[in-house]
């Protein structure tokens, strides 16, 4: 054998070498991702089984969300009645307030009044005793 022929019996085996190294790689990232594709179907099947139940959830809230501003419109009326009233209370306060500081006022006009009547009518009754 030649110096020639040996090298090339070196570079056979050792492309052989590295096309079974080659074949080895290729077959582990097929593996690989084969199972990868087996993760990304279970992952797609949960998030659509997550998304019909989100889909849900917000078909709920939305439901709920209607009956509580259907309830809240039924309250406003309430409200607003409890608002008026107070209103009135409170201006029926101010009138029984007037009228009491109006009734104080004519009482003591009254007593004054009293007073002077009650003189009058001893003057009076001196004046006629006085007569008779």
């Amino acid at each position: 054998m030649t110096v020639g022929q040996i090298a090339g019996l070196i570079a056979a085996i050792a492309f052989a070498v590295l096309v079974l190294f080659i074949i080895f790689v290729l077959m582990q990232m097929m593996r690989t991702l084969g199972e990868v594709n087996k993760s990304i179907s279970a992952i797609t099947s949960d998030v659509d089984g997550l998304s019909g139940e989100v889909e849900n959830m917000l078909v709920k809230s939305n439901v709920l969300l209607d009956d509580v501003n259907g309830k809240v419109a039924t309250i406003d009326p309430l409200f607003q009645a409890v608002a008026d009233l107070s209103e009135s209370v409170s201006d029926l306060n101010d009138a029984s307030r007037d009228l009491v500081s109006h009734v104080s006022a004519t009482s003591k006009k009254a007593k004054d009044s009293s007073a002077f009547i009650n003189v009058g009518k001893k003057a009076f009754d001196f004046y006629k005793n006085r007569k008779a």
